[in-house]
């Protein structure tokens, strides 16, 4: 009796446990027969945005910084109404180097601020998902730059967008698709060189894009202080920035124009730069000609089509030598040819990226050799006047 109790219930269980997985089978291949634009949020992000006080429809802002390989998505808190983080992803690939998207074809990724509608999502998209950054902009057209079709999408392959991986896109898709479903008539992308700090900025002062990227700075501060959009406008071919619209005023991007800002914030902002301008005067007081030659020959690198072209005399800077001749011909007479001691060196290295598009195993620059050429009588790179920082800053200037 008792074996054969126990053999019916055996068989219960084993039709009980296969009746489910039936049942989960079926719910898998019914969500993967869904069109991909209209799938679901993962029940992990659910239990993230509820656990973060927010709503799947509530607005949504997206971020990204380039050297650092990172895309934030922030969303409204149902309680305050202001912006909170919710998810950083690892991008999978952008293209080109440091700086702003100059001309078709540069295969360079956008900087700046754009806005998203709900028309420039595009589901049928031959990279899986994607939507238009609008690039370019008012700011672009102002300056006369062209290019088109510049996207943040999937498939991980990047020729002047921000590519993801397909399951990363997806989320990010649906997380925009669900904020224009809530209401959200438009969201903003905020497209960074990297993270707006005292350090990123000191390492990048002879960049010829400082001043550009001193612009994109305003804006950040704006957002980390309110955790609100900023009004983002162009005028006299510059950004700039408030947090109301003036009512009855018109924005030309060549005509000069006073955003209304909250006193309290402006105070606020113009507290932490110069807070910040300070702290980054200090980092680059700490800075040589050898640092910033370590930089820009880091910043070339990133860029495949460049790694290759990068000019000896830069490199050899970098590495603290240069040829004799060279070297002769460009420093102070009579002045010694040895680094000083306590000259302050920043260990800086050269990111390889992989074919993912990720930073994998690091190359110091104090390592590399042109291809091609023998260190021949290196001597040590000191400069001791203004004379021989012009000497990398034509340099740089012919990289940047």
């Amino acid at each position: 009796m008792m074996t054969a109790f126990f053999s019916r219930a055996a068989r219960v269980a084993a039709l009980i446990v296969t009746g489910l997985a039936v049942l989960i089978l079926a719910g898998c291949n019914d969500f993967e027969g869904m069109a991909k634009h209209l799938r679901p949020l993962s029940h992990s992000t659910k239990s993230l945005i509820a656990k973060k006080g927010m709503s799947e429809t509530s607005p949504i802002l997206v971020r990204l910084f380039k050297e650092e390989s990172e895309l934030e998505v922030w969303k409204q808190e149902k309680a305050t109404g202001r912006y909170a983080l919710l998810k950083t992803y690892d991008i999978c690939k952008w293209s080109g180097k440091l700086g702003p998207k100059q001309r078709e074809g540069d295969r360079q990724a956008p900087e700046g601020f754009y806005t998203i509608t709900p028309a420039q999502l595009n589901p049928n998209s031959s990279y899986y998902l994607s939507f238009n950054m609008g690039y370019p902009n008012a700011y672009d057209r102002s300056l006369g730059r062209t290019g088109s079709h510049l996207m943040v999408h999937g498939a991980c392959s990047s020729r002047g967008c921000y590519a993801m991986d397909d399951d990363q896109i997806q989320e990010i898709y649906t997380l925009a698709r669900l904020a224009f479903q809530g209401g959200q008539k438009s969201f903003q992308v905020h497209a960074f060189p990297f993270r707006m700090t005292p350090e990123n900025l000191a390492k990048h002062r002879r960049n010829e894009n400082y001043a550009f990227w001193k612009m994109l700075k305003e804006g950040s501060d704006v957002f980390e202080l309110t955790r609100q959009e900023p009004k983002v406008a162009v005028c006299s071919k510059q950004y700039v920035f408030g947090t109301e619209r003036q009512a009855g005023m018109s924005y030309s991007p060549s005509a000069s124009c006073a955003p209304k800002v909250d006193d309290t914030v402006r105070l606020a902002v113009a507290k932490k730069r110069a807070e910040d301008e300070l702290r980054e005067d200090k980092i680059a007081s700490n800075l040589n000609d050898r640092d910033y030659a370590k930089i820009a020959v880091a910043d070339l690198m990133r860029d495949p089509r460049q790694k290759n072209e990068v000019p000896p005399t830069l490199l050899a800077l970098a590495r603290g030598t240069m040829p004799a001749e060279a070297a002769s011909r460009n420093a102070p007479q009579n002045a010694p040819m040895s680094t000083p001691a306590d000259a302050p060196v920043m260990t800086a290295s050269i990111p390889e990226r992989s074919e993912s598009g990720k930073t994998g195993a690091e190359t110091q620059v104090a390592s590399e050799t042109p291809t091609g050429a023998e260190p021949a009588m290196a001597t040590a790179y000191a400069p001791q006047q203004e004379e021989d920082a012009g000497l990398l800053s034509r340099l740089i200037k012919k990289v940047w």
